[in-house]
């Protein structure tokens, strides 16, 4: 038997069990189990291998993307420069750390891109901005940065004038603003600069449409939520456990 799973604290709201139990059942994969390991340390990570031999493959969520990498043995190139995990192949004991969240949100991102996007705004610098900078990197679309507090290459919210939000079509929140239970948060962006060629993309995906989202399809923009993202990490996960 195969076995997969989700490492993270607390795991009460896991997407990725659910998502693998219909897959597995859909596709008729017997030989496979997929479940949650909730770790109240990383240090117990030790202890969950030695006891889950049979382990071939784990997601990684909040709080351990970054603090996993010193149990590992090698990161994948974007894993490296993201500076974040959340997928580990297992193959012959050796430990590689994957991002697939960039995966997901480059597969989802790519289709809504038209000749006019070519300038972003990244709201928010946590962690999850991370894996959206490296995307758009890879993409080569210039980006900016934009935080509450002035920081190093980074905006702040209140320089957005009509120029700027003229200039950058592609605007992606990475904050949890409008996250539930929340919902009439958003990003003070100023809205009314909008258009219908923003193309605005939150990684929020509960509730499927926020209010920043709400706002951007009032003044007729591209909107995009993150649940499938969500569903494209969960799919490169298999296919780098399984080498598809």
């Amino acid at each position: 038997m195969k076995v997969y799973g989700l490492i993270g604290y607390p795991l009460s709201h896991s997407f990725s069990k659910g998502f693998f139990a219909e897959k597995f059942a859909k596709e008729n994969i017997k030989d496979c189990i997929y479940d949650n390991f909730p770790l109240p340390t990383i240090k117990e990570l030790t202890s969950l291998l030695k006891d889950q031999p049979e382990l071939c493959g784990l997601n990684v969520t909040i709080p351990y993307k970054q603090a996993v990498i010193p149990y590992l043995d090698e990161l994948s190139p974007a894993a490296a420069q993201i500076k974040a995990v959340n997928c580990i192949r297992f193959i012959d004991g050796i430990k590689t750390g994957f991002n697939t969240d960039a995966i997901g949100f480059r597969r989802s991102l790519e289709p809504l891109l038209k000749s006019h996007h070519t300038n972003a705004l990244i709201l928010g610098t946590g962690g999850a901005a991370k894996a959206v900078q490296y995307v758009l990197e890879a993409l080569n679309i210039p980006y900016k940065l934009v935080s509450r507090k002035a920081a190093h290459g980074a905006v702040t919210y209140d320089q957005l004038d009509a120029d700027v939000m003229e200039e950058n079509t592609i605007i992606i929140n990475t904050t949890p603003l409008g996250m539930y239970p929340n919902e009439d948060a958003a990003p003070e962006i100023p809205y009314q600069f909008l258009s219908s060629k923003h193309l605005l993309y939150d990684l929020i995906y509960n509730p499927a449409t926020t209010s920043f989202l709400k706002q951007g399809k009032e003044k007729g923009a591209t909107i995009k939520n993150g649940h499938e993202m969500l569903i494209l990490q969960a799919e490169a996960s298999w296919e780098i456990w399984n080498d598809l």
